[in-house]
């Protein structure tokens, strides 16, 4: 066991440059690091049951961020973080539906939540996430959260296999470690524990990345299909964009295709251009505005963590795992891990017991549900069409809709795996089931 000195006393430290820096030891209950939906949504719910919890993210938001389609399960995390008014009184733009378009440009019947499911949980937004993410950090400083902006998390320290906190360097180059009883790496892709121990499995059907911008004046529809989100697939099917309706009249506009299509070492708006040629539906909808940024690009898009937590720590969000945006899952997926990995660590310390087991308790069933996603995400690059499923098993278009929805956590919509494979073509294809190890 390293023998460490006491909370909140100092002492002097060589930091990475080689100059010498004062150390100021304190502590807490919790840190969390990341300051985006799962460390808000981790941090937040701990606070409200009054520990203390710090949380430091390296940047000053607001911060530019991708993944602005949040799905209706949504609603009740944000009910628990009492969010729920805040989102209500926002700008962002409704979404009450999703709706596929084939590549030969036929459209699919929309999927409209509340006609599945009446109640007001069935109506969630389209967010700019820069504003999205802010709120939500401001709304764990209301419950309680001590965050801090600009301020680098250098390494989680250990004692033996237990975290024990972390070592943290603010914008002026201090340093100090804050010592605490549960560690949360919410730090998205960067990872920091996962990293440290190689926990990471890159998934090995879904190597897709993306290519994105932004329009201004593109084409909206009216009414209730507003906030829709389309997903146009491509001529040839080796890739789909995504149209997401921001407000201030914005348009997101990706296109999600298998790595070596997008990067081949040309320029991304070449590949861009390209890839909308090959989308009749997407490319008729932007002419009628204009590009108002720059291009993005991504590679990190579908992974799993082997394990969600370890003694004295846990992983939530992107940094335990993420996985292809194709239904909008991503801040889904970061809430509910965030939920569910906050609800583990203060039934932990309520009986002091923060061991992995502990931590983790949650996983197995969150996996479960990943894994019901990814599931439907795989069948569509298999070439699932919703259409003809639907016309031949109406009776399942409600399974559907829940997983749409984000409902990934009943069993009830395994109900619709026997139906989904008796449409496979007789070569039958991957079954896909829970991503390998």
């Amino acid at each position: 066991m390293i023998s460490r000195p006491p909370p909140n006393s100092a002492s002097k430290f060589f930091g990475s440059q080689g100059t010498l820096v004062m150390i100021d030891r304190t502590a807490t209950d919790v840190v969390v690091i990341g300051g985006g939906p799962a460390g808000s949504t981790t941090s937040t719910l701990i606070a409200q049951q009054g520990y203390r919890v710090q949380l430091f993210e390296r940047e000053k938001f607001p911060r530019f961020h991708i993944g602005e389609s949040l799905i209706p399960e949504t609603y009740w995390v944000l009910k628990r973080l009492n969010m729920l008014d805040k989102m209500k009184a926002s700008p962002f733009v409704k979404k009450f539906s999703v709706q596929f378009v084939g590549s030969s440009g036929r459209v699919s019947e929309p999927f409209y939540f509340m006609e599945h499911k009446p109640h007001e949980c069935s109506q969630t937004w389209q967010v700019l996430r820069s504003e999205f993410d802010l709120m939500m950090l401001n709304n764990a400083r209301e419950h309680g959260v001590e965050a801090h902006e600009g301020v680098r998390v250098l390494e989680v320290l250990f004692e033996g296999e237990r975290a024990v906190g972390v070592r943290i360097q603010d914008a002026d180059g201090n340093e100090r470690e804050v010592h605490a009883k549960v560690v949360i790496d919410a730090s998205g892709q960067s990872a920091i524990v996962a990293n440290r121990f190689k926990l990471r499995v890159v998934d090995p059907e879904l190597k897709k990345g993306a290519l994105w911008t932004y329009f201004e004046g593109a084409k909206r529809e009216t009414g209730r299909d507003e906030g829709a989100t389309l997903v146009l697939q491509t001529v040839g099917k080796k890739g789909w964009f995504w149209y997401i309706p921001l407000h201030n009249d914005i348009v997101s506009v990706g296109i999600v295709a298998p790595f070596e299509q997008l990067f081949d070492g040309r320029d991304h708006e070449t590949i861009y251009n390209e890839e909308l040629d090959r989308c009749p539906g997407a490319k008729k909808r932007v002419s009628v505005g204009k590009r108002v940024a720059g291009f993005y690009a991504t590679k990190d898009y579908s992974y799993r963590s082997r394990q969600a937590a370890g003694d004295g720590w846990v992983l939530v969000g992107d940094a335990f795992g993420f996985l292809d945006p194709l239904y909008s899952s991503g801040v889904l997926l970061a809430l509910k891990s965030g939920e569910l990995a906050a609800d583990a660590v203060v039934a932990g310390l309520a009986k002091g017991d923060t061991s992995a087991a502990q931590l983790g308790s949650w996983s197995a069933d969150f996996c479960q549900g990943m894994d019901r996603m990814r599931r439907l995400v795989c069948e569509y690059y298999n070439g699932f069409s919703f259409g003809r499923f639907v016309k031949r098993y109406p009776q399942f278009k409600g399974h559907l809709t829940d997983l749409l929805i984000g409902d990934l956590f009943e069993d009830k919509v395994d109900e619709v795996i026997g139906p989904m494979d008796s449409m496979k073509e007789p070569a039958g294809g991957y079954v896909y089931g829970s991503m390998p190890e």
